[in-house]
């Protein structure tokens, strides 16, 4: 058993070892950049043709047509390029998880089935291989999320450029992360009957709740004795329910992950019981058929995280557009839409799934929107992201044309004001494998 162990720990650290080669880059860039005669896709304030933008320090300083530039900026003409806001995904595991089948490099699942106190920024990895890979597509932020158990605990939006989660993160607790029990089968494997589906759905359905109530009988006794602690004995504090007080409270929202249409219902319905008794405040994600109960959505006023996008339908009988057109439907139903990939190598793809949904009926516009000002929104950090303004942080990339089109190219990104080196793994081994002539000695 120990020879097992070790030879797993040995690999692990091989793995690790090649994944640390790859990652060596140059240093970025840091100071007054201006980035001169672009066409500059603000999101807010519409396209501004052959304009300029001025980066000091980590903010963006001015936006608009010809200005004064000083001879301290460094000038990057971008004639006949485009300038996005950097793109946020709302949904991934980007810096939690190194290799799937390497159990030492997975920090994103948790043993248990309420993990509230669960924190994904403490086991953010900044030197994951994935993260230059997804940040040279334009890519810049990401919400990474834990994923097991009912409540898998407490996500993170990160930028993705820093040496340790502190200085990546915008947020260390985005939203608690919940996932919604499904009433359906798991798939054709599941040799389940029907009985035997709906008495455990019930019986998760239960416990679920039943928690819910604790967490509120014991948020409501801390603060009756915060409140006017005289005269009363001090409540034994529970590590557990004390992290879901801050939900309760509504300063962390709740991220319900759900597909199924009629479990959508069921936990719009929960929603609702939850408005009358707590603050919380309520995210919906995943949301495979959430087309079907789009009206009832818009009508609980919950926004949506939607994704993937590049995903097949959820039933064979569907047709093979149900998933493109989801977030299409959804936005038109008046729901705010942000888009997700829930993935970890291909968050890269972030771009491609914004590109589908605005294909299949978003719009081009909007699907831009859905990636970049509507989830700054919905997790309260439009002030600093989601758009090129005066005053928010320098998150944002040139492209020689149209990101959401595979052929087109992002040729810099800045995160937070650094100019990012644009090399990651891929780009590396591209280049090795380009050319693999030996090398002739003389």
């Amino acid at each position: 058993m120990k020879a097992i162990k070790s030879t797993i720990l040995l690999i692990a650290a091989f793995l690790l070892a090649q994944t640390s080669v790859a990652q060596i880059t140059e240093k970025p860039g840091f100071g007054k950049f201006a980035i001169t005669n672009a066409d500059i896709y603000t999101v807010t304030n519409g396209v501004i043709e052959d304009g300029v933008v001025l980066i000091e320090g980590k903010t963006i300083t001015y936006v608009g047509e010809s200005t004064d530039i000083g001879a301290d900026f460094t000038q990057i003409d971008a004639s006949g390029k485009r300038v996005y806001p950097g793109f946020i995904d709302a949904g991934t595991g980007l810096g939690l998880q190194e290799i799937g089948a390497v159990a030492v490099t997975n920090d994103q699942n948790e043993v248990g089935t309420f993990n509230p106190y669960i924190m994904a920024f403490t086991a953010i990895n900044p030197h994951s291989a994935a993260i230059p890979v997804t940040r040279t597509s334009g890519v810049t932020t990401v919400i990474s999320a834990p994923g097991s158990g009912v409540i898998s605990g407490k996500a993170t939006l990160i930028n993705l450029y820093g040496n340790s989660p502190d200085s990546m993160a915008v947020l260390q607790k985005a939203g608690l992360i919940h996932n919604w029990p499904s009433a359906d089968r798991g798939g054709w494997w599941d040799d389940r009957t029907d009985e035997e589906i709906e008495k455990q759905y019930k019986e998760q359905l239960k416990k679920l709740k039943d928690y819910w109530k604790k967490a509120i009988t014991y948020h409501d006794m801390m603060a009756s004795f915060e409140e006017d602690p005289s005269g009363k004995e001090e409540p034994d504090t529970d590590p557990q329910l004390e992290a879901m007080r801050e939900v309760i409270d509504g300063d962390v929202p709740v991220i319900v992950s759900v597909d199924s249409g009629k479990d959508i219902l069921k936990v719009i319905d929960w929603i609702e019981e939850m408005r009358e008794k707590t603050d919380a405040r309520f995210i919906l994600a995943g949301l495979e058929e959430g087309w079907l109960v789009a009206e009832e959505i818009a009508e609980a006023d919950v926004p949506c995280l939607v994704g993937p996008v590049l995903d097949t339908p959820p039933e064979d009988y569907m047709g093979y557009q149900v998933a493109y057109q989801n977030a299409g439907k959804l936005h038109a139903a008046g729901i705010p839409v942000a888009l997700m990939t829930q993935d970890i190598e291909n968050v890269r793809n972030l771009p491609f799934n914004a590109g589908f949904a605005a294909t299949y009926g978003m719009g081009i516009e909007e699907a831009l929107k859905a990636i970049t000002i509507v989830p700054a929104r919905i997790f309260g950090v439009e002030d600093k992201l989601g758009s090129i303004e005066e005053g928010k942080m320098a998150n944002l990339f040139i492209a020689d044309g149209d990101p959401f089109e595979p052929m087109n190219h992002v040729e810099q990104v800045f995160i937070e004001g650094y100019k990012i080196p644009m090399t990651n793994r891929h780009r590396k081994l591209y280049e090795q494998f380009l050319n693999r002539d030996a090398t002739v000695s003389e």
